[in-house]
């Protein structure tokens, strides 16, 4: 898949696009760089076939990526590429710049990442830029890769979804503090056992109240099985509840309802119609699901989580109740006794994600050392 004009273009961006985080992170980072005056190409791998482990997972990823990098570099002469993730960066065809949200010396421990480890190192000490989300995505590169003045945190831009929602004439699109939230809780679920999808429903069941409604979105019906929830795959059969509506089913159900992959304007949707976002990660690489439910007003309910987990700190500074391996009580916390500004405080804090920060970032440090 390639986006972008025929030719010649200044940036190259060679897209792992393998789950939907890093898609949108590349189409933003596209836009900045387009919003700065360079012109961007994108080539995205086409996904592999599924196996079983990590390390085969990251050498099908990797392959493909390089596959996709030949054939563009073959007919396009950029003048910087940058690999979106370190997995893209593993087999490339030509050195650049390499953004990433952890590296695998971080999320591949043991025999995950026993071929990925040394080849990262060699990658990241080779790379003209490295362009972390975070300080602590950076933090985790082994400190043999001497990243020094080549280094710079790029977060991804997060944006409040109402106004967009508002141009499309969509009539859901109430923003934070605004409108009716009908929807009590939803979580993230794409890769369960990793996003504590468990952890969360058996604290959502031990304290749901009648008519209060958990939306599971993320999570298709092959992957909840391997998971174990088999019960709740069988829900994605059910149609999504309208805006407003009651589900006479939910008393019955324990009040939760997955959704499987939604378009992302529906997903951005289910959002604004959320009181609280809750999640009990076993680790986190970064949280874009986190960082756009504090955009849409959500309440954050969080288990503290190993990894560069961007909105951990955001969340424990808004509430420092809503962050607890107690998920139930701070379940509660948020449901009945919701801090009355922690709205407008997220949206405060969510200023260094905006685009706008994000653009200006772009423009005055990323473009010029790219091009230099």
């Amino acid at each position: 898949m390639l986006t972008g004009p025929g030719g010649a273009v200044d940036v190259l961006i060679v897209s792992l696009g393998s789950t939907g985080g890093l898609r949108r992170a590349d189409e933003e980072l596209a836009g900045s760089l387009r919003r700065a005056g360079a012109s961007v190409a994108v080539v995205a791998a086409p996904p592999p076939r599924r196996v079983r482990t990590l390390a085969l997972t990251d050498l099908t990823w990797a392959l493909a990526s390089s596959r996709a990098a030949r054939s563009e570099l073959a007919r396009r002469k950029p003048r910087a590429v940058i690999y979106s993730s370190t997995t893209a960066a593993l087999l490339w065809p030509l050195p650049g710049a390499i953004r990433f949200d952890a590296p695998s010396a971080g999320n591949r421990p043991g025999r995950h990442g026993v071929w990925q480890r040394p080849l990262e190192r060699r990658r990241l000490r080779q790379a003209s830029l490295l362009l972390p989300w975070s300080d602590g995505g950076l933090r985790e590169a082994p400190a043999t890769v001497g990243a020094g003045g080549r280094a710079l945190v790029l977060p991804v831009a997060v944006e409040p979804s109402a106004a967009e929602a508002r141009a499309r004439g969509e009539g859901d699109a109430s923003g934070p503090g605004a409108g009716t939230r009908d929807i009590a809780a939803v979580t993230y679920g794409a890769n369960p056992s990793k996003k504590g999808l468990d952890r969360v429903l058996a604290a959502w069941r031990a304290v749901r109240r009648p008519g209060e409604e958990l939306v599971v979105m993320g999570a298709d019906a092959d992957g909840l099985r391997r998971a174990g929830l088999a019960s709740l795959a069988s829900t994605l059969a059910s149609p999504p509840c309208p805006p407003n509506a009651v589900n006479a089913e939910d008393a019955a159900s324990a009040g939760v309802r997955a959704v499987g992959m939604l378009p992302y304007e529906e997903y951005r949707a289910l959002l604004r119609r959320a009181r609280v976002f809750v999640c009990a990660p076993r680790r986190e690489d970064y949280g874009i699901a986190q960082l756009e439910a504090l955009a849409d007003g959500c309440l954050l309910v969080t288990t503290p989580a190993p990894g560069p987990y961007a909105a951990l700190p955001i969340a424990r500074a808004l509430d420092p109740r809503l962050v607890s391996e107690d998920l139930q009580t701070a379940l509660r916390a948020a449901l009945e006794d919701p801090a009355p500004d922690y709205s407008a405080r997220a949206a405060e804090a969510l200023a260094p994600f905006r685009r706008e920060a994000v653009d200006r970032l772009v423009a005055e440090q990323l473009l010029p050392r790219l091009l230099a």
